[in-house]
């Protein structure tokens, strides 16, 4: 039933999107497939989280704070910035889903070696072992990323690819709300800081991303148009001329970078919400939770409006971010005590998680409708590539808590997406 809901659209979003669809085979079984490997990646994700999970996990086995630090900047920019040599080999390969499945092996691969770890190692070599693999968990999430895009474009015509992304998201959220409530069953047996009880999840999610494999495969592609163009190593940067060249690829660029600021804003919600609620599970559940829900519930809304004006749920979902900034701070001046209430913080996170999520699937199916064949890898590969640049450079921005507090800084954030809105207002409809 969810794939033959899926796979319906209107008669006016049929007639446009029949003379640009690329796809063969049967569509709405690819819909089916795409949707549940989303769904398993996202589980797995859930159970790797380099936010909760690895620390508690590294913490146990007694590795320096300092290590830790690292893993979500390698996780994210280790997946980004590789993406432009990456799309010079995988133009070369007719049915770029093996590439997908591939990557999904390399990543479970990776997870068990992690668990493995964490129950024989301790220390700053536990530590060390654990930031190696998660490189090359990166690397091939970043295989992952730059071949899912191309796969969806090529299987799934104009005017259904956003769905498929906001039901993936939607079970994501689903997903995020059971983790949570394990979180929350698991302090009320005293699992908290077990590490074979971690482990354990990071053997699960294994096995998961394995099934993800499994289901991507039966994927039914059409064969790419495959390029032999030789090139040397430094050609492989040329594509970034796209940036001169393509001015609404350019600007589209400049917008996702500043449009970043709803997801970099969202880790301060959590510090200031332990700041005046403390550091119990309960805290740290009752946010996960507000994320899952947030998902779950908004995330078929955002991709069925995507299908009808990315770039409009660009602009709205960010200009819902920006005013839970602004409402956060403008509390917080008048009424500092107000954010000790067990209900004002998680609310908040929750409808910052509903403008992220409209933000994240309407720049996804936006990228995706902008390009046609090899032009999308090169698309998605030179723009991931300036966003991995782009997140090394705001982490910057975490410094500034040593000069403003908290709430200024999502402010600042804010203010820096309320100008990613201006720019998305300048793009045209893809």
């Amino acid at each position: 039933m969810l794939g033959l809901w899926m796979s319906q659209v209107s008669p006016e979003q049929e007639h446009r999107s029949k003379p640009k669809a690329k796809s063969k085979g049967n569509e709405s079984d690819n819909v089916v497939k795409l949707v549940w490997s989303q769904i398993l990646i996202n589980l797995g994700d859930a159970l790797i989280n380099p936010k909760v999970t690895l620390p508690w996990i590294l913490q146990g086995a007694g590795v320096p704070v300092y290590l830790l630090g690292w893993l979500v900047p390698i996780r994210e920019s280790g997946a980004l910035l590789p993406q432009l040599v990456m799309a010079n080999y995988i133009r070369r390969v007719a049915l770029r889903k093996w590439l997908w499945v591939i990557g999904s092996v390399l990543q479970a691969l990776c997870v068990v070696l992690i668990g493995v770890v964490a129950l024989l190692l301790e220390g700053a070599k536990a530590g060390w072992c654990v930031i190696a693999l998660m490189v090359v968990f990166s690397l091939a999430r970043g295989l992952n990323s730059i071949t899912s895009k191309d796969v969806l474009g090529k299987t799934i015509a104009k005017g259904r690819r956003g769905r498929v992304s906001g039901w993936s998201s939607s079970a994501a959220g689903l997903i995020t709300v059971g983790v949570a409530f394990m979180m929350v069953f698991s302090g009320f047996f005293e699992l908290e800081g077990n590490t074979i009880f971690y482990a354990s999840s990071l053997m699960i999610g294994a096995l998961v991303w394995c099934f993800a494999a499994m289901v991507y495969a039966f994927i039914d592609e059409p064969k790419s148009e495959i390029d032999q163009t030789q090139v040397r190593f430094w050609q492989l940067f040329s594509s970034l001329s796209l940036l001169k060249t393509n001015a609404s690829f350019r600007t589209f660029v400049i917008a996702r970078s500043l449009l970043l600021c709803t997801a970099l804003s969202a880790p301060y919600y959590v510090l200031i919400a332990q700041q005046h609620l403390g550091n119990g599970l309960w805290v740290l559940g009752a946010f996960m939770a507000a994320s899952g829900l947030a998902s779950l519930l908004s995330s078929p809304f955002w991709g069925r409006f995507s299908d009808y004006s990315s770039r409009q749920v660009m602009m709205f979902s960010t200009l819902l971010g920006v005013l839970v900034g602004v409402l956060l701070f403008i509390i917080m001046w008048l009424l500092p005590d107000f954010a000790g209430t067990v209900w004002f913080m998680p609310i908040l996170y929750f409808v910052l998680c509903v403008a992220h999520q409209g933000v994240r699937i309407g720049r996804k199916t936006y990228l995706v409708d902008l390009a046609e064949g090899n032009d999308r890898t090169r698309y998605v590969a030179v723009s991931n590539t300036v966003i991995g640049i782009m997140l090394l450079v705001m982490s910057v921005f975490g410094l500034l808590t040593n000069l403003i507090s908290l709430p200024a800084l999502v402010l600042v954030f804010s203010l820096l997406a309320l100008i990613g809105v201006l720019v998305v207002v300048r793009l045209p409809e893809a």
